[in-house]
């Protein structure tokens, strides 16, 4: 090895983690007993002494102010989706009119930022200002932009969350407790905790920023509300993992600098199908560490695009005709003694072990597909879902062959095999034979097993991936929570897993769909097997107010019957406003920007037409005068749905006081007239001069990076 590599390998290893106060950091920066006890409360879930705080947040705030920290923030995820944070300094004064710099264990702890102005969903009245923050220990605290973050989690002062990082972290303790049952119940006594991990791949767009900053759409909303189809797309496939471009490939490498710093463990990239768009993909981490770290990694893309001249684009579906962006949710669970229980092993058909997990999830995911839908219903993913690049509605798992073979196996009175991949060989004697995995990938599928984890691939590109990783282990923890109940009780621990498997086989198997989830015959057939199609996120809010959705989140201290109605209140209130957002901007963007530019190209036409007939009777003007008609009666057209979406908006405003009834016209009648517009307006884009068209073209913006 080169001394240039060594010294490029060294600077990676250095750079990792260099602005994490993590274990390295704790170990060397903590007295022995203290950092025991910190470690006690990280990996086994005890409660945490106020004095090992103290000696905590003196150490954190030397660490930091040796790195340049001047102040610190307890680092929260409200339910807007987004990060919050207040900076308070380290400073303190003194009797003699000096300062010290001082950081307490309580101020580590706790946290009180105003709670009125962030959303709610009726648990807080605008005049009940107070809530709290409170260290999340489990995952460390870090550096950014001169500031000491601290994560923590959100609540109000009479204890409901008010975040999205509180219900995840009860859905891992109740997930763990549930697992930690069954695995004792099935001998091991060794586990004392079960984690889940997730590795979120994060799929965006990169535009030039010149080009940004021309479309008012793209800055107030996201996406564009105006785009005719360019002469070229995707068709060619000529994107997808294509050599990355000099300029996109400076600003990846920034990227992933700053989120190593960090401690993310930002492993893969690569060009994505439609062009200008890119994916990242980091290793897995524990469930709240890889939210947060999800979190820090929007917040970098955006961020390290500004310094290159670029900006980056979140939103689910920010052009319309190309693929959309998702995240695909890698979910599994481990056990602290170092066990992924969705591993099958060589010989899955007689690993109990794994065959109960498995199974626990296919019933969980059967039952409550629903609220896994809702989990991933936004304005944005309304676009994207059942389009060709996403999975539809529907949500099915896929197996693959040698799962699905197991399962029939049992269903029929018990597996005896395993059906291995083998080696494939690619006929050319100087490459080698390859080890062939068991089964191949379903891209189509919204919710895949992959190896030794499920992939949720519906989960939208900008959401949090709090929401869905919580009922996951949700959905999970109730299904092995029955489980556990019977292996409890039986004699015949071997037996009763045999019984268990082939009932949840036999009773969930609709769920299983290894085929083309695109194909127009699959939502024929799940609509004989029964299972939801929930095609728009109005129609998926109501699932969190279900009878049942109570019922399962309150048995597991997860979410009470008034923090999921809050939430109910919540994503409704978002949906309105976000569509309102995107309506008032089509009009603005169609009354002073498309609107004058195409009476300017008319009036140009007009007068051609009036020279030409000056300069000679005899000359022809057919060619104008049909453009014009061609034009003038688009814009007419344009004009009365300017009109129309105005109307319905003042309309909308009139069922204000019912809450799902105003979502549902904001969808159905307010959204279907935005589409109407945005006809007109992409059809007087493909006429009117380019110079004069007045932002730039999906040509302009897809292919100029």
């Amino acid at each position: 090895m080169g001394n240039e590599q060594v010294t490029r390998q060294e600077s990676i290893e250095n750079t990792f983690g260099s602005n994490v106060f993590n274990d390295a950091a704790l170990r060397t920066r903590l007295p022995k007993n203290v950092y025991k006890a910190l470690k006690k409360t990280i990996d086994e879930g005890l409660p945490l002494d106020a004095s090992v705080a103290d000696v905590v947040a003196n150490a954190m705030k030397d660490w930091a102010i040796e790195k340049g920290a001047t102040h610190f923030t307890h680092w929260f995820q409200p339910m807007t989706g987004i990060t919050a944070e207040k900076h308070d300094s380290f400073i303190s004064p003194t009797s003699d009119s000096q300062v010290i710099a001082e950081f307490s264990g309580k101020e580590l702890i706790k946290g009180e930022p105003d709670a009125s102005s962030f959303p709610s969903g009726g648990l807080r009245a605008t005049f009940e200002a107070r809530g709290y923050t409170a260290w999340d220990c489990t995952s460390p605290a870090f550096l950014k932009d001169g500031t000491l973050c601290i994560p923590t989690a959100f609540c109000s002062y009479t204890g409901e969350a008010l975040d999205k990082k509180t219900p995840l972290l009860r859905s891992m303790e109740a997930l763990s407790k549930q697992a930690v049952r069954v695995l004792r119940a099935l001998g091991n006594q060794t586990a004392t905790r079960v984690l889940t991990t997730v590795g979120p791949e994060q799929e965006y767009f990169i535009i030039d920023k010149k080009l940004y900053d021309q479309r008012k759409d793209l800055i107030l909303t996201g996406r564009t509300l105006f785009g005719a189809k360019p002469p070229k797309g995707q068709e060619l496939e000529d994107h997808y993992f294509g050599c990355i471009k000099e300029r996109i490939a400076g600003f990846m490498h920034e990227v992933d600098t700053e989120l190593w710093k960090l401690g993310v463990l930002a492993k893969t990239k690569h060009n994505e199908v439609a062009p200008a768009q890119h994916e990242l993909a980091p290793i897995f981490s524990t469930t709240n560490v890889a939210t947060d770290h999800n979190q820090l990694t929007m917040e970098t893309l955006k961020k390290v695009a500004a310094r290159h001249g670029l900006v980056c684009l979140l939103h689910e579906k920010p052009f319309a005709g190309v693929n959309g962006s998702g995240k695909h949710n890698n979910w599994s669970m481990s056990t602290n003694d170092g066990q992924n229980l969705l591993d099958p092993g060589k010989t899955p058909h007689d690993n109990e072990q794994f065959l109960i997990f498995l199974t626990a999830v296919v019933q969980a995911v059967d039952e409550y597909s629903d609220v896994l839908r809702a989990s991933a219903a936004n304005t944005g993913n309304d676009h994207r879902l059942g389009a060709n690049e996403a999975p539809p509605a529907i949500i099915s798992i896929f197996l693959g062959e040698q799962l699905t073979d197991i399962f029939a196996q049992l269903e029929n009175g018990g597996a005896k095999s395993s059906k291995s991949g083998g080696e494939l060989r690619i006929g050319v004697s100087t490459l080698p034979a390859l080890p062939k995995d068991t089964t191949d990938r379903n891209r189509t599928s919204p919710f895949a097993f992959t190896g030794n984890k499920f992939e949720f691939r519906m989960v939208a590109s900008s959401a949090s991936i709090a929401g869905p990783n919580t009922v996951l282990n949700t959905i999970a923890a109730e299904a092995l929570s029955r489980i556990a109940d019977r292996l409890e009780k039986a004699k015949d621990i071997d037996s009763e897993v045999q019984s268990i498997v082939k009932e949840i086989v036999t009773k969930h198997k609709r769920i299983i769909f290894n085929g083309n989830n695109y194909a127009e015959e699959w939502v024929k057939e799940a609509e004989k097997r029964g299972l939801p199609n929930i095609k728009s996120t109005v129609d998926a809010i109501p699932v969190w107010i279900k009878d049942a959705t109570v019922k399962l989140f309150e048995k597991h201290s997860v979410l009470s019957k008034v923090e999921l109605h809050s939430r109910y209140e919540i994503y409704l209130e978002n949906y309105i406003k976000q569509i309102n957002i995107e309506a008032l901007t089509m009009l603005h963007m169609a009354k002073r920007q498309i609107v004058p530019a195409v009476v300017q190209y008319v009036s140009q036409i007009a007068e051609t037409i009036g020279k030409v007939k000056t300069a000679s009777s005899k000359a022809s003007t057919g060619v104008q005068e049909e453009l014009l008609v061609k034009l003038t009666q688009t814009l007419d057209g344009f004009s009365k749905n300017i009109d129309s979406l105005e109307k319905a908006l003042e309309d909308a405003e009139k069922t204000a006081g019912d809450t799902l009834k105003h979502a549902q016209i904001y969808r159905d009648v307010v959204f279907a007239t935005m589409g109407k517009l945005r006809e007109d307006g992409d059809k007087l884009e493909t006429i009117v001069d380019s110079k004069i068209w007045p932002f730039p073209t999906y040509a302009d913006i897809l292919f100029n990076v």
